[in-house]
């Protein structure tokens, strides 16, 4: 069962990080587009993290097989992908990335709601398998990088093919029926008010507020920390990223070691403050005698992600009715990946454009802005979260 959900995971990772990594360099040095341009794009998987989860988290929840949607999304999104890579415009790139991002971004939630399905206690066994999604990512960026696609639309078509290996391989996966049971002629929410309950606990409260602001600064790094890397004169800069989550592999099997001994608020902690850390070495590092300092924010990554946003898919599975966990954990895809990193798209494209020179870009305030950023929500964070004992039931 744990090969399966790993396999299902690396696929799923996989896709994200063959286009996504490097579509901002295509669309900067091949199609030139303005920084704002660049930024709107890349807010795409954020605008279809606010709109689509909810649809899909109630579909899973209430009415139909969760493999069986995954297989769907999957399906769409392969053509999408394929299309958008024979685009030149920004208008028709836009338009068909923002409808792929409303298929797949639901996905993310989905593959967490059906993996914790399929697992007696998530806080022990989830990091071991989520890290096969990891390395998905990896070998997607080592593949790119390697063959030196970056400024090309070959990515999204590498991507496009995956896709639609993952709708495949979906079918094949345990079976995972509806929990809740829809009644005839009862009129549902999109929004089903039982999700909500969860936040209305203070700890649970701060933990969204902190979510949602460290996923503004942290959408300069996923937007533009390749095109950066590229005009900093880093060689194969998509294969170095990788750097980062093979660091990610090693922090997700210490989640359940650091969950035990540090607890959830010293986790986020942790993970916030390394965000700080990265951009101050961005800002201050070089390709040469100092690229030690793009090593070490790019190989921070590990805890960036794994002790901010795995702990919070954990914290929040753990807090949620049984019933309603795939809905949750659609909602708090919205408010990260969704209004977070669509704020953080604006943000950051408007940043971005306001330092761009004659060539290239002045990159060191760019970064010091994102660090300040992520500095307040830490201290956000720090001063208001305070664990509460695990709900019943």
């Amino acid at each position: 069962m744990q090969a399966r959900l790993g396999a299902m995971l690396f696929f799923e990772y996989f896709i994200w990080g063959a286009w996504y990594v490097t579509v901002t360099t295509w669309l900067t040095l091949t199609r030139h587009f303005s920084g704002e341009q660049v930024g709107l794009v890349a807010g795409t998987t954020a605008v279809g993290a606010m709109i689509a989860p909810f649809f899909v988290g109630l579909i899973a929840d209430e009415l139909f097989a969760t493999e069986k949607v995954l297989a769907a999304l999957h399906l769409l999104g392969a053509v999408l992908l394929i299309a958008a890579s024979m685009l030149t415009s920004f208008g028709g790139i836009y338009a068909v990335l923002l409808v792929y991002c409303l298929c797949f971004m639901p996905t993310l939630a989905l593959t967490n709601a059906l993996a914790f399905r399929q697992m007696r206690d998530p806080a022990e066994e989830f990091g071991p398998i989520r890290v096969l999604g990891t390395a998905g990512w990896i070998v997607a960026g080592l593949m790119v990088g390697y063959l030196r696609l970056e400024s090309t639309q070959r990515p999204l078509q590498i991507a496009g093919i995956a896709s639609l290996a993952m709708a495949a391989y979906c079918l094949t996966l345990p079976k995972t029926p509806p929990l809740a049971v829809a009644v005839r002629g009862e009129k549902k929410s999109l929004f089903p008010r039982e999700a909500f309950a969860v936040f209305r606990k203070r700890s649970t409260a701060v933990f969204v507020l902190a979510s949602f602001l460290i996923c503004i600064p942290l959408q300069f790094y996923y937007a533009f920390a390749n095109l950066f890397l590229n005009e900093a004169g880093v060689k194969n800069a998509a294969g170095k990223m990788t750097g980062g989550q093979m660091s990610e592999l090693l922090c997700m099997l210490l989640i359940p070691l650091f969950f035990r001994r540090l607890g959830v608020k010293y986790m986020l902690g942790l993970g916030m403050l390394a965000w700080v850390v990265r951009y101050v070495a961005f800002a201050y590092g070089n390709s040469g005698g100092l690229m030690w300092m793009f090593w070490l924010g790019i190989v921070l990554h590990g805890i960036c992600y794994d002790f901010f946003f795995v702990t919070g898919q954990i914290y929040i599975d753990r807090e949620s009715a049984p019933t309603m966990r795939a809905a949750t954990q659609s909602l708090i895809t919205f408010i990260t990946y969704g209004v977070g990193m669509f704020v953080g798209s604006w943000v950051s494209g408007a940043v971005v454009e306001h330092y761009t020179l004659t060539m290239g870009h002045a990159w060191r305030p760019i970064w010091l802005f994102a660090a300040v950023a992520a500095g307040v929500a830490l201290v956000m964070m720090l001063a208001a979260f305070r664990e509460e004992p695990k709900s019943a039931g």
